[in-house]
């Protein structure tokens, strides 16, 4: 489990992130909201825990950014507000959890747990309009027909579909199919002719987008 903190206390967020660690779940840091979407678009994270108040973009602001962004990521909202009215705002722009300052570290980390339970339920399922990915039949349909895909078209095509409808840089691609290794000059070209060949050429509605400049998206 990787999950992303976004504190500005630095004590805080040291604590937090030490206690997460000891309870063996990897942990990112962001000290505003800004930095924090800077992060989200280069890593996938499965849990975001993020305080309200906030310099250059607050708590409320990030959580309502990311989900106009279609990204679904749980998120726990950490705030000494303790009022109800902030709390409906929080859920109203599309926080999972509430959990009020001061609190305990193992009630965090428990909230967390639940989350990533109740989250890798949903997951396993992955849906792009009328494409299915099943992560654990390893079946991908389109209009309930079986494709075909190379293990490399499979890996790319999750990551796409977990992160729709989020453009996809070239550089990102190329460290998750192939890492430190830099691919052979036409590689990435055929990777992605492969995959569209393989989710598209047989329908109408193209899937898989091509931002010029910027990577490739599917939705």
């Amino acid at each position: 489990m990787l999950v992303l903190l976004v504190e500005d206390d630095p004590d805080l967020a040291e604590l937090v992130f030490e206690y997460l660690e000891s309870e063996s779940i990897q942990c990112d840091m962001a000290f505003h909201g800004q930095m924090a979407l800077n992060l989200i678009e280069q890593n996938h994270y499965d849990i975001i825990v993020s305080d309200v108040m906030m310099p250059i973009l607050d708590g409320f602001s990030l959580v309502k950014t990311l989900r106009e962004k279609g990204i679904s990521t749980p998120l726990i909202m950490l705030t000494a507000k303790d009022q109800l009215q902030d709390k409906l705002e929080g859920f109203s722009v599309g926080a999972d959890d509430y959990l009020v300052k001061p609190f305990e570290l193992a009630e965090l980390v428990a909230r967390i747990r639940a989350l990533e339970s109740r989250q890798s339920g949903k997951q396993f399922l992955l849906t792009v309009r009328d494409l299915s990915l099943n992560t654990q039949t390893k079946i991908v349909s389109r209009q309930n027909r079986t494709l075909s895909l190379s293990a490399t078209e499979w890996k790319l095509l999750e990551y796409l579909m977990r992160n729709s409808p989020q453009v996809i840089s070239k550089a990102k691609i190329e460290n998750l199919i192939w890492h430190d290794e830099p691919p052979s000059k036409d590689a990435y070209k055929m990777l992605i002719y492969r995959l569209r060949k393989s989710i598209d050429s047989e329908f109408e509605q193209s899937l898989l987008n091509t931002v010029r400049g910027q990577g490739i998206s599917i939705g």
